[in-house]
């Protein structure tokens, strides 16, 4: 009697190699994950720019990483709701600080040394969020936001993006980088703000958009969606199809909703998984994609990292 539906992941045929750099963009989940790789052993590239929750956010990321044209004045935004600190809506709200010359330090140390790092990258783990947007109304061609920065809400329309956005903005990372390897993943986390039927449609958008992506593509028509990020990354032309070998999937959240599929794997907030969830998806991704030749190694390189992290009793 199986009393779980068990999410397979087979193993691809080339595993990823322990000394290989990653990168890891995208949701919370993405922070999770890229420590467990971290504690691994693996050098970790991981969401420069802060959380980033939807395709157009990550894309805009990507070109930006690219090309890493510095971020100026013009840029700044305040936080709302009585902060007052400087930010920006490319960054998370952990990049603002006090005054703008501060901001901007901060945020184009990070972009200079990640573009660096990101050249190096051979593997990039995408972690898809959400596919609803805010456009900020007072910016020039409603660019989607990454964050809203706690400012008020007439300040930002509210989308949808459709599943053709969404396949088009991945297709578009993947086709752009032919000598990186992508994994796409969808997070388990629930974006509840909206309503439970609200999370559901996204996380469906979310999932045909990738299926679109893995299967290859199809030809997409040229509409009035296209523009879901700034002006500076806009413009370019609808890619090819994807080759199947050009992105694979693994399956966090099937695992996650599908599998182990009960409130004990969930925090306290019951929307983030809990550290035994993180803990097992990240079992299976080792599994699954790490090389069984450098398991040994891993298994060493972790356990001194919780060794390092043990408070000794005084």
């Amino acid at each position: 009697m199986k009393l779980v539906t068990e999410v397979s992941c087979p193993r691809p045929a080339v595993p990823i190699g322990l000394d290989e750099p990653v990168c890891l963009l995208g949701s919370c989940f993405a922070d999770e994950m890229a420590r467990k790789l971290s504690d691994a052993g693996f050098q970790v590239l991981v969401n420069p720019f802060g959380t980033l929750y939807n395709p157009a956010s990550l894309a805009a990321a990507v070109a930006r990483l690219d090309d890493p044209v510095p971020f100026r004045e013009e840029d700044c935004v305040p936080l709302g709701a009585g902060d007052g600190r400087i930010g920006s809506f490319s960054h998370h709200t952990s990049f603002a600080r006090n005054t703008t010359a501060e901001f901007l330090d901060v945020a184009n140390a990070s972009l200079a040394e990640a573009a660096g790092a990101w050249k190096r990258c051979g593997t990039v783990i995408l972690t898809l969020g959400t596919a609803r947007v805010w456009r900020a109304l007072e910016r020039p061609g409603r660019p989607v936001v990454a964050n809203c920065l706690k400012r008020p809400a007439r300040e930002f329309a509210h989308e949808l993006l459709s599943v053709e956005a969404c396949a088009r903005l991945l297709r578009g990372i993947v086709e752009a980088h032919p000598e990186k390897r992508f994994i796409l993943t969808v997070s388990p986390i629930r974006h509840l703000g909206e309503g439970a039927h609200a999370n559901t449609v996204s996380k469906s958008v979310l999932h045909l958009a990738v299926q679109e992506v893995l299967a290859g593509g199809r030809s997409l028509p040229d509409g009035a969606d296209r523009n879901y990020f700034p002006d500076r990354f806009a413009g370019k032309p609808i890619p090819a199809p994807l080759s199947a070998a050009g992105a694979e999937y693994f399956p966090a959240y099937e695992i996650v909703l599908d599998e182990l599929r009960d409130y004990r794997f969930f925090a306290e907030d019951l929307v983030h998984p809990s550290a035994t969830a993180v803990q097992i998806v990240w079992e299976r991704f080792r599994d699954c994609f790490v090389s069984p030749a450098d398991l040994s190694r891993i298994l060493d390189n972790e356990k001194a990292a919780r060794a390092a992290k043990h408070r000794p009793i005084r």
